[in-house]
């Protein structure tokens, strides 16, 4: 493979909602473009992009997977991106260094609730957006229809380059709108073909289509769109030289139909990739802070070498990989640069360019091009590596914060011992993926972005770890608090032969607004308590919030006030008052009506319309309630508040009742008091753990 510079490089996310063929997609452009025989499967387990074992066993696609090959003199570098929202860190992070974005749509199902997440994402990062309509072999394809259906979402930007002849089982052919050709394919998924003049109706069609190209076209320049009012044409040439910037100006969301399986229309999307498609010379600077948090600007011109680490993968044939971007200057072998994130240097070993497991190993790699290399010591993902004269940060992916949980059970000490290793290497490779240990409820929690997510990583922690650990519910996070006001006096004596203890503590609690915490005070007078067991007292309340009075959770909005007692001369102590507070705050909070707090979530769903009315029924059975509705063309947001404890594995039920067509983000909104019988359950079930 020859080395090519920025100009003639192709940096892609291919992204786009589950299940709509992206991974045969790009085998299909490997095929045509002679990198490897033939197209993949799936369901063999076989495909180029799909090659990590956890891929091959649950036969869908779960890593970002980068490709590398070229088309018309033109270095493609295609980031083949999962569709689930379970691994949506992967198509975020890809976007995040790629010049376009390709986004799959099935030629059936239409524009669906993953199409909406990357078409903003794109937008967000800044770059244009290509539409490929995929599957339109088969049955009951819908081609002019999901072109709609994209105008109705994207604007009239989008446009149709290449349209279905005979879409269905047996589809071989499409209509060229750029070249008023029919384009034929070959049946056995070479991607060769042949061409004729467009004719009769498909001619008339196609012709009323290139006139609407030439109209987007002619919006790019003043002096060429004047040109098009009076003469209502522009030449061949006028075209073809605007539409590169009807492109990169979002005048023009191109349109390609295709069928990844039989490789039909693949070649002539290609085409139009390395011709009009955005290269990194398109957005030749970009925004960095240097040390001191100054906003800065890199540029492709600039000497000093900057490149951004998109992803992280320890893969078991060759160890851990790093993938990048290089953004300014050059890298070769041996280089060594500042690790902006950590503060450390970094060697870099062999280059490569990657085809999925397969390693293309390079001398160097220049600015505009991505790449991958093994082993650095300390390089995470989202990291900014740069030339130690050249110190700056290039901003990070921003991800969504994780809306499923799951508690890990390790199985033995030892596995209790190496999970912690695990789970923080999982996190590097995948920032939506966390985890940490919940003092309130005593267990490792794990959260991420779906059930299949939480699954995943603990195939891991086993594959990789040798860490054998159960996936259960975690436990509610529930607080205690009390409805009113209570009063005790409680002495502590202990008298055992030796030195005795002593202390008389009098207390008062009430309740304090919510999310108000603790708050201890004294209002002692005279000289009945020395001041100094003050802080003694403090500590006995603080322990006794931490065990509760009903079901053994944490204490909160309650106001203490320690406002007498009595002392000992010689058995009065530390010991002895920390104690008597104890004891006195829970014998005043049994007495001031104690109840347990749930914690409530704010939800927000997506969901196509015709799904709206099972979501709001579900959300009534869950306890929650709607506070609200956002309308779109086609999806509604249900924003909703639902107890913590009815949402375990939601994110799957969630796809269950919407065809996999719902997401939903969550965040905590506030506690509130438990129900009276669900509270009778809570402190049954708790009274039984600690029996046990």
């Amino acid at each position: 493979m020859q080395d090519y510079k920025a100009p003639d490089i192709r940096n892609c996310a291919l992204v786009g909602h589950a299940a709509t063929g992206k991974t045969t997609l790009c085998d299909a452009i490997l095929v045509t473009a002679g990198k490897i025989g033939r197209t993949g499967s799936i369901e063999a387990a076989s495909t180029v992009s799909d090659f990590h074992e956890d891929e091959k066993q649950h036969l869908v696609s779960i890593h970002a997977t980068a490709v590398t090959t070229e088309w018309l003199d033109r270095e493609l570098n295609l980031v083949d991106c999962p569709g689930s929202p379970d691994f949506i860190s992967e198509p975020l992070s890809a976007l995040r260094v790629a010049d376009f974005a390709l986004i799959a749509v099935s030629g059936t199902s239409g524009v669906e609730v993953g199409t909406d997440e990357v078409w903003h994402a794109a937008d967000k990062a800044g770059i244009p957006k290509f539409f490929v309509v995929n599957q339109l072999d088969k049955e009951h394809t819908r081609f002019d229809e999901i072109v709609e259906e994209l105008r109705e979402h994207f604007g009239g930007r989008v446009f149709p380059m290449t349209s279905p002849v005979d879409a269905g089982p047996g589809f071989s052919s499409v209509l060229d709108v750029m070249r008023s050709k029919v384009i034929s394919y070959a049946a056995d998924g070479s991607g060769k073909f042949t061409e004729k003049p467009a004719e009769g109706e498909l001619g008339e069609k196609v012709a009323a289509l290139h006139k609407q190209l030439v109209e987007a076209v002619a919006e790019t320049d003043d002096a060429l769109m004047e040109k098009f009012f009076e003469e209502e044409t522009l030449s061949e040439d006028e075209i073809r030289s605007h539409v590169h910037d009807a492109v990169q100006q979002g005048l023009l969301a191109p349109v390609f139909a295709v069928s990844a399986v039989s490789n039909v229309g693949v070649s002539r999307m290609l085409d139009f990739v390395a011709k009009y498609g955005s290269s990194p010379a398109d957005r030749p600077k970009v925004e960095a802070k240097d040390e001191s948090g100054e906003s800065v600007e890199v540029s492709l011109d600039d000497k000093e070498t900057v490149l951004f680490g998109f992803k992280t993968m320890n893969e078991s044939h060759v160890g851990l990989v790093s993938y990048f971007r290089v953004y300014s200057g050059d890298v070769k072998a041996g280089t060594e640069l500042y690790n902006a994130g950590t503060g450390e240097s970094e060697r870099f070993g062999q280059l490569y360019r990657v085809n999925g497991s397969h390693r293309e190993p390079v001398d160097s790699l220049h600015a505009g091009d991505i790449g991958a290399v093994v082993k650095l010591r300390n390089t995470h993902t989202g990291n900014t590596l740069c030339s130690p004269s050249r110190k700056v940060t290039l901003p990070p992916t921003e991800f969504p914060p994780p809306n499923t949980h799951g508690a890990l059970l390790a199985k033995s000490k030892a596995d209790l011992n190496k999970l912690g290793e695990g789970l923080a290497a999982l996190h590097e490779e995948d920032p939506t993926f966390m985890s940490r240990y919940d003092d309130s409820i005593g267990q490792s929690i794990m959260s991420g972005q779906g059930e299949t997510q939480l699954l995943v990583a603990a195939e891991e922690l086993k594959r990789r770890y040798n860490v054998e650990v159960d996936l259960v519910a975690p436990r509610v996070p529930y607080r205690e608090t009390i409805r009113g006001r209570g009063e005790s006096k409680h002495r502590h004596k202990k008298q055992t032969g030796g030195a005795g203890q002593f202390a008389e503590v009098w207390m008062r609690v009430e309740s304090l607004p919510r999310d108000s915490g603790l708050e201890f005070t004294n209002s002692l007078v005279g000289n009945n308590v020395d001041r100094v067991f003050v802080a003694s007292v403090e500590k006995g309340v603080n322990a006794a919030c931490t065990e509760g009075v009903i079901a053994g959770y944490p204490m909160t909005d309650v106001k203490v006030d320690f406002y007498d007692g009595k002392q000992h001369p010689v058995d009065s102590k530390d010991i002895a008052f920390q104690i008597a507070g104890k004891a006195a705050f829970k014998e005043s909070c049994k007495g001031a009506k104690p109840v347990l707090l749930e914690p409530v979530m704010d939800l927000a769903i997506t969901v196509p319309e015709d799904c709206v009315g099972a979501i709001m029924a579900d959300i009534s059975g869950r306890r929650g309630r709607v506070m609200g509705i956002d309308s779109g063309s086609r999806f509604e947001v249900v924003k909703a508040q639902i107890p913590q404890a009815e949402l375990y594995k939601y994110s799957s039920q969630l796809r269950a009742l919407t065809g996999g067509r719902g997401r939903h983000r969550e965040s905590f909104s506030h506690y509130e008091e438990l129900p009276g019988e669900l509270e009778q359950k809570v402190v049954a079930e708790a009274k039984k753990a600690t029996e046990e």
